[in-house]
C-alpha cells in the first residue's frame, strides 16, 4: 500500500486506537505516534449480572430464552463510533489530506457504518487486520506488504 508523507493512519480495535502521521515517504515508512487512547473494557461475564429473560408460549410448544446482551461487544461498537466522530472532527479541520485505516474486520464493519463523508474522501485504503498490539515496525511492514 502506498502512503504518502504526512498521511494520517489509524490503527485501532475495539478498545484502543493509534494515531500516526507517517513522516517517511512511501516507499521508507516512518510512523510517528501522535495520539495514543485505550479504554478499559472488562469481558461481558464481568459487565452483565442478570440471566437472560425467558417467555412461556401458550400454545404449550414449551420455553425460549431471549438472547444476553453481550455488553463488551456493545462497548466495543460504541468505542469504533468514537473513533469514527474523531476522524470527523479531524477531517473537518483538515488535519489530513489522506487517511489510512487498520482495523479488525468487525471494527472495519463497524467504523464504516459511522464515517463521514469528509474522512470517505479522504480515505487511501483500509487493511483488516488487529495490529493495535504489534510494535510500530510490524505495522510499518504489514503496511508496506498490503
Amino acid at each position: 500500500m502506498h502512503i504518502a508523507h504526512k498521511a494520517f493512519v489509524v490503527v485501532a480495535d475495539g478498545r484502543k486506537m493509534l494515531f500516526f502521521r507517517n513522516e517517511g515517504d512511501e516507499v521508507h515508512l516512518n510512523l510517528v505516534v501522535e495520539r495514543v487512547r485505550e479504554q478499559d473494557n472488562p469481558p461481558d461475564r464481568e459487565q452483565g449480572t442478570d440471566t437472560p429473560g425467558r417467555t412461556f408460549s401458550s400454545n404449550g410448544a414449551g420455553r425460549s430464552a431471549y438472547e444476553e446482551t453481550d455488553f463488551h461487544q456493545l462497548e466495543e461498537d460504541r468505542f469504533a463510533a468514537e473513533t469514527a466522530d474523531l476522524l470527523k472532527k479531524r477531517a473537518l479541520r483538515n488535519d489530513f489530506d489522506q487517511l489510512v485505516i487498520v482495523a479488525p474486520p468487525r471494527t472495519l464493519g463497524e467504523l464504516r457504518k459511522h464515517y463521514h463523508k469528509e474522512v470517505e474522501q479522504r480515505l487511501a485504503g483500509e487493511l483488516d487486520k488487529d495490529l493495535t498490539g504489534h510494535p510500530v515496525p510490524d505495522i510499518e511492514k504489514a503496511l508496506i506488504a498490503a
